[in-house]
């Protein structure tokens, strides 16, 4: 249940701590705003409060033209501590469900379809596939406020197979047409940028210094504003750049794609990345509390990302035992020599792009360029070719450890970074083990379950 006093006092501040955490709808006009909304706020009398935007629309209310709840940054904490729905929610909201069915998605989840719904009926207010829908019409309405894509584009970037499907889903989520929505907004971007917001605190430069020291020239871009770097997502090439706009609690990010139909699920990676839909201030709060001490948080630290699961457990193979600078040399060579090389049109941060070699490209390899020990190289081409022949497998790092060579550090450090894993304790981590030679009495138990926020304030103290 919500806290009434709570909401009304967030959405008389317009505090942006709250934003996306509940909604306001507002009885008299049939909307629905964030708690930052410009409007005049209504009467007390007038107003409805939901936990989620789906909640919301399936009460019959439309998002507002103002504020636009497609922007609100996502918030975990309608969702319940449940391991099994957050990870449904980010399957869904990487197109689980346009790909395939409640039932495939439940067996993944290793759950019954039956569970899966009660369970997403009882956290969230609504069926799976009402979720699925709501959030891909959400992410056309910022498609159609933020871009100048023709409707047809936008409706299969949204995963909508056909025009049609997109528009009487549309209409009957957002009570608008598409086109509709088109002429009630400003000016279309020439460009595809998307404002991605978040909820503070934000240190941008602690994560700035932090990607700055890991950066692979060609691979990643940045400057003192901006993060950004090439990927490849289900075949599909792509680049981004993310620029901060820390006194509107944003990012303006620039994308571009070969097929935008891959659009939705590259931008809920990008979040990732940039874990943009972390609660820190309750994270933090939870982390004081647990330690007994506010000594060893830093406010505002963020879990950076690596773009997937098979990269970062490359870039942790890769800096077994080494320093930082040492293991960012090797991954430099790696890409530099098995990358795919491709000119820069799109934007000005580097001449060339280069791409994260692929399984294949690394299995194939003898690996004569690296300069290590012969047993290190076995263990690269080991992973690569289980990465290979066993993609599925090689999704989840626990998998990871019957190979020889691979250890729980090297797991461990790709579920906190490839997966962002929020519950991951680098206790073997040599940095962590001199940061905690100032905490005798330390006990990270009590930390669960941010303990990857934990492994990062500790790495900030050296």
């Amino acid at each position: 249940m919500l806290n009434l006093e709570t909401c009304q006092k967030a959405r008389f501040s317009r505090d942006p701590r709250f934003d996306g955490k509940f909604f306001i709808a507002v009885k008299t006009t049939g909307i629905y705003c964030r708690t930052i909304c410009p409007a005049s706020p209504p009467k007390e009398e007038n107003v409805e409060y939901f936990k989620n935007a789906v909640q919301a629309a399936e009460a019959g209310y439309r998002p507002c033209l103002r504020c636009r709840p497609d922007s609100a940054p996502s918030s975990a904490a309608w969702q319940g501590n449940g391991a099994t729905l957050n990870r449904a929610v980010r399957l869904i909201d990487d197109g689980a469900l346009q790909t395939g069915s409640i039932v495939e998605l439940a067996s993944r989840l290793g759950v019954s379809d039956r569970y899966l719904r009660k369970l997403f009926k009882e956290q969230m207010g609504v069926s799976p596939k009402a979720y699925a829908l709501y959030q891909q019409c959400l992410f056309a309405k910022k498609l159609l406020h933020q871009t100048s894509l023709p409707i047809t584009e936008i409706a299969l970037a949204s995963g909508f197979e056909s025009i049609r499907r997109f528009n009487d889903c549309f209409k009957q989520q957002l009570k608008l047409t598409p086109t509709q929505m088109r002429k009630q907004t400003s000016k279309n971007n020439a460009k595809l940028t998307l404002k991605l917001s978040y909820r503070p605190p934000f240190d941008w430069q602690k994560m700035q210094r932090f990607l700055s020291a890991r950066l692979i020239p060609g691979l990643e871009w940045i400057g003192e504003n901006f993060y950004g770097r090439s990927f490849i997502y289900l075949g599909v090439k792509g680049q981004f750049t993310a620029h901060h706009q820390a006194e509107k609690h944003q990012f303006l990010v620039e994308i571009s794609l070969e097929d935008n139909r891959v659009l939705k699920p590259v931008v809920s990676n990008i979040r990732r990345v940039l874990d943009l839909d972390a609660e820190l201030e309750q994270i933090e709060h939870d982390l004081t509390d647990a330690l007994g001490t506010n000594t060893l948080i830093s406010s505002g630290l963020r879990l950076p990302g690596i773009w997937d699961v098979f990269e970062a457990g490359m870039r942790a193979i890769l800096g077994q035992q080494i320093s930082v600078t040492a293991a960012k040399n090797l991954v430099i060579k790696l890409v530099e020599t098995l990358g795919e090389k491709q000119a820069n049109e799109q934007e000005a941060y580097c001449a060339n792009v280069l791409y994260f070699p692929t399984p294949e490209a690394i299995a194939q390899s003898d690996l004569a360029f690296f300069k290590m020990p012969e047993s290190r190289k076995q263990t690269i081409t080991r992973f690569a070719q289980f990465a290979q022949n066993q993609p599925v497998e090689a999704q989840n790092p626990d998998n990871w450890l019957a190979l020889k060579g691979i250890g729980p550090w090297t797991a461990n450090y790709a579920k906190m970074r490839g997966l962002s894993d929020p519950d991951i304790f680098l206790a073997t981590d040599l940095g962590v083990i001199k940061a905690l030679k100032a905490h005798a009495d330390f006990d990270s138990e009590k930390a669960a379950p941010w303990r990857s926020y934990l492994t990062f304030q500790l790495w900030d103290k050296l």
